[in-house]
């Protein structure tokens, strides 16, 4: 069975809520630098973008644990690519990945998202869907959608921002409209789309 680091047993737990490794334990490394999307956020947004999920192409920034992707990945997506600038935390995707099987669809880059951005591979292009999870305490996630755009986004990629509920971010950003804003507790998910219309989110 799986047997976590010392280091991680004081995290509480998480899971894969659904799909091919519903079930499986997620780790995640102690400490400040790594902050779980909590169980019933990721529950309520996957509930929402299920019909996004069937063979998209995913890039979850600022990673961590990778459970976004991950879960993504668990519920159809063909592929995702983690963009982690913390090497233990890029370590604990890659355990988190090979624990679910789900090793042979991801993609882990020890790079800073800014870094990434700037200058991504050849071959990140046509992204359909894009978590967002900065340090809430940052301008982070309000720089990163000013950096989104096509050829790394898809015509119609969905761009999902979590970030403090007490935060607001823009209703447009580069080239990016925000389509729809959930609270959950003290996190907000914001949606974004390429397009300006708010009824095409989800």
């Amino acid at each position: 069975g799986f047997c976590p680091p010392a280091r991680w047993r004081k995290m509480p737990p998480m899971r894969v809520i659904a799909g091919s490794a519903r079930g499986r334990r997620l780790a995640a490394p102690r400490g400040q630098g790594t902050r779980p999307t909590p169980d019933r956020v990721r529950e309520a947004l996957f509930s929402q973008l299920a019909a996004n999920l069937p063979e998209a192409r995913v890039l979850d920034l600022f990673a961590g644990t990778g459970a976004l992707g991950i879960e993504a990945l668990s519920r159809g997506a063909r592929h995702a690519t983690f963009v982690e600038s913390d090497a233990e935390a890029a370590r604990t995707i890659y355990e988190n990945l090979e624990h679910c099987g789900l090793l042979d669809r991801g993609r882990i880059l020890v790079r800073r998202v800014e870094e990434f951005l700037a200058s991504p591979h050849a071959e990140d292009t046509g992204y359909d869907l894009v978590f967002v999870d900065p340090p809430y305490a940052s301008d982070l996630a309000a720089r990163t959608l000013t950096a989104l755009a096509p050829p790394l986004l898809a015509p119609s990629a969905l761009v999902v921002v979590e970030h403090a509920a007490r935060g607001e971010l823009p209703a447009a950003a580069g080239a990016l409209a925000l389509g729809d804003r959930r609270r959950y507790g003290q996190t907000r998910l914001s949606l974004y789309r390429l397009e300006a219309s708010p009824s095409s989110v989800v």
